[in-house]
């Protein structure tokens, strides 16, 4: 019995061995069939097109047609003129700006002999000063008539200068003969001067003078003379030490000395040079660094 049973399992597996098989080959059959054919390779060649440039022609756009607006209100008419509008008018239209210039160039006086100092060079290093005079002009100056400024540049002012020249020529020996007009810019006004002494042209400067109104043009105009003056006094020998550095510096060392200030309005805090017998004076205050 046991024999039959094991040709039973045998049959089984080699049925089921075949079954397999017949459907791999099957599969494989059916998978043949559908599978498309291998496509050729096709080769196409394009042409190159010629380049063709076309050129547009842009017109101009017609000019749009003005507008008219008409107003919604209707125009004034102007004031009627009365007397005292129209000498208003002609008292302002006689006035002369005084930025355009001062139109005060020296008068031309003909007949009238007389050298003409806008030109002139009559008597320019033809003959010394006396020895006293020479010693007046040439004295050391004090150094108690010396002041400075804020920052630090030493001066003495104008009218020391004039003392000297009164001292040394007396008053009416000397003056200064302008050379041209005032020329005034925005925030400055400059003319050159000449410096005459006893009929004879000793010195020649330039002097100038800031102004922040144009209603301190007159004044600016004062300071610039005194400018030219102290420039001309320089050619005399006239405190000549002011421009020497070994004398700055000792005078310096002996006479001033830094604080740090601060302004009262503004809080702002900088160093400033005073004389040592001096105070600090408004709109500033005296100040430590850093405080």
């Amino acid at each position: 019995m046991a024999a039959p049973a094991s040709r039973r399992v045998a049959l089984q597996l080699l049925t089921s061995s075949s079954r397999i098989s017949q459907r791999k080959f099957s599969s494989s059959r059916i998978s043949a069939a559908f599978a498309s054919p291998p496509r050729a390779q096709s080769t196409t060649t394009t042409a190159a097109k010629p380049a063709t440039s076309t050129t547009s022609t842009y017109k101009a756009a017609a000019p749009a047609a003005p507008r008219t607006v008409t107003p919604s209100f209707p125009a004034k008419e102007p004031p009627v003129p009365t007397s005292r509008s129209t000498a208003a008018a002609a008292a302002t239209s006689g006035q002369r700006s005084l930025t355009e210039g001062l139109s005060d160039a020296p008068a031309e006086i003909e007949g009238v002999a007389a050298h003409d100092w806008t030109r002139s060079y009559h008597g320019l290093g033809s003959v010394s000063f006396s020895p006293e005079q020479a010693e007046t002009l040439l004295a050391p100056v004090n150094g108690e008539d010396v002041e400075v400024k804020p920052d630090g540049i030493l001066y003495l002012p104008e009218i020391k200068y004039r003392r000297i020249l009164n001292k040394a020529f007396g008053p009416g020996g000397w003056g200064l003969a302008p050379r041209g007009e005032s020329i005034v810019t925005a925030k400055l006004v400059t003319r050159e001067y000449g410096m005459v002494v006893q009929g004879r042209l000793v010195s020649i400067a330039r002097g100038e003078q800031q102004y922040f109104d144009p209603d301190g043009i007159p004044t600016a105009t004062e300071g610039c003379k005194s400018n030219a003056l102290m420039r001309c006094c320089k050619d005399l020998g006239i405190a000549s030490e002011l421009w020497d550095p070994r004398f700055i510096r000792e005078f310096n060392k002996k006479y001033t000395k830094e604080v740090w200030v601060e302004h009262v309005a503004t809080k702002k805090k900088k160093k400033i040079v005073i004389r040592k017998d001096d105070v600090v004076k408004y709109p500033f205050k005296e100040s430590k660094m850093g405080a």
